[in-house]
């Protein structure tokens, strides 16, 4: 089946004429310290979804039940009681260090819980590159660099078991980060390609593993694409021959359920309405900093003018939700510094603020699984067919 892609606000023969700009998935700190974000990469324009045709279901997945103590929200619902808002933030490369202190001692004080999507090359140092192959690509080459030097990854071991001892759940992001622009791409990758691709993710984590780090292979249920983009009919094959119980690459009109597509868990990207632009973006950080101002290098000043942007965005989709349907809210982002940390400083201000509050919980992708996996099977088909939350 050929790929039609779906670039949210912009035309597709717009979004083809782009040029490219760079982008930081891993996050930029200031200065050149080893807690600094990390290496750069390219991207083609706006993160884009592939727009498919969505076949049969396929049989529910299942996460592991959860273990020791739960929080008073992990229940089956009782007749007539409403789901707990859930909003899962999630941060797509998820290794700098910067960006974990500013977020660990928030989900601390608010209980929340995020999902980091590890990207492979920075779980091995740049000396280790060759490791690396692509599919299509030459040996070594990345779109996002690798992880730097050994005292790097010896510092990144340290706070990603933080995040973990904190409850934080970690997914992939792939490898290379090979998007539309960076041929062949993602996009037109065959199952064989992705299993290439995961098998060398593995492969990387169970190295950084050998070093001390305790986010171990059965912990990784899912993950998310580079750039929305990949032909599911491709990916998922793979994606469920390698144990994953979920996906959150695909995009929905408004905020909706969680469907099962091909046996796995979609958590779908909600494209939404940015109030003060009166225009439909998805809901991820680079599409906010694109429809802003094409994602332009050195707008740092511009910061103090988007923030407020992005973050009543935020605010107007949970409060449409959670007045509406109830679906969880999935509010995906990079650690980044675009903008002068603009995007940044819009999540984090909104977890806190938010996932404290009543009939809210602020989780990962596994433990909204499990407490699905607690409702009736008629309970969930009844939230499905409730319309769409669009603020």
């Amino acid at each position: 089946m050929g790929l039609r892609q779906r670039w949210g606000w912009l035309t597709t023969a717009v979004a083809l004429a782009l040029a490219v700009v760079v982008v930081i998935v891993m996050g930029q700190g200031s200065g050149g310290t080893t807690t600094q974000a990390g290496p750069t990469t390219t991207n083609p324009g706006p993160i884009t979804p592939a727009g498919q045709a969505t076949p049969a279901p396929g049989p529910t997945p299942t996460a592991p039940a959860p273990t020791g103590a739960q929080p008073a929200w992990m229940h089956k619902l009782k007749p007539g009681e409403k789901p707990p808002q859930f909003i899962l933030f999630s941060f797509d490369g998820g290794v700098s260090k910067d960006h974990w202190d500013r977020v660990l001692p928030i989900a601390e004080r608010t209980g929340a819980k995020v999902t980091a999507m590890l990207s492979g090359p920075y779980l091995i140092p740049d000396r280790e590159k060759n490791e690396y192959t692509g599919p299509g690509h030459p040996t070594g080459a990345s779109e996002i660099g690798f992880g730097g030097t050994d005292a790097d990854i010896k510092l990144r071991v340290d706070y990603l078991n933080r995040a973990l001892a904190d409850g934080m759940e970690f997914g992939t992001h792939y490898n290379g980060h090979f998007c539309q622009g960076a041929e062949p791409s993602v996009g037109f990758w065959s199952t064989a390609g992705w299993n290439s691709e995961l098998d060398q993710f593995f492969s990387f984590l169970k190295e950084i593993d050998g070093k001390g780090l305790k986010v171990t292979p059965d912990m990784i249920r899912g993950g998310r694409t580079p750039c929305l983009e990949g032909n599911w009919d491709q990916l998922f094959p793979s994606i469920k021959a390698h144990g994953f119980v979920y996906d959150t690459s695909q995009v929905s009109f408004g905020v909706t359920w969680p469907t099962v597509d091909r046996g796995l868990w979609e958590f779908p990207l909600p494209e939404v309405r940015v109030p003060a632009l009166d225009k439909n973006v998805v809901m991820m950080d680079f599409n906010f900093w694109y429809l802003l101002d094409g994602a332009k290098e050195g707008d740092d000043a511009r910061g103090p003018e988007f923030t407020p942007i992005v973050l009543d965005t935020y605010r107007s989709v949970y409060q449409t939700v959670f007045n509406g349907n109830r679906a969880p809210l999935v509010i995906a982002n990079h650690f980044n510094e675009w903008a002068g940390g603009a995007f940044s400083g819009a999540v984090e201000q909104f977890m806190g603020e938010t996932c404290d509050k009543p009939e809210t919980v602020c989780a990962t992708y596994t433990q909204v699984i499990q407490w699905m996996q607690l409702q009736d099977p008629a309970t969930l088909d009844a939230l499905r067919t409730l319309p769409a939350a669009h603020n």
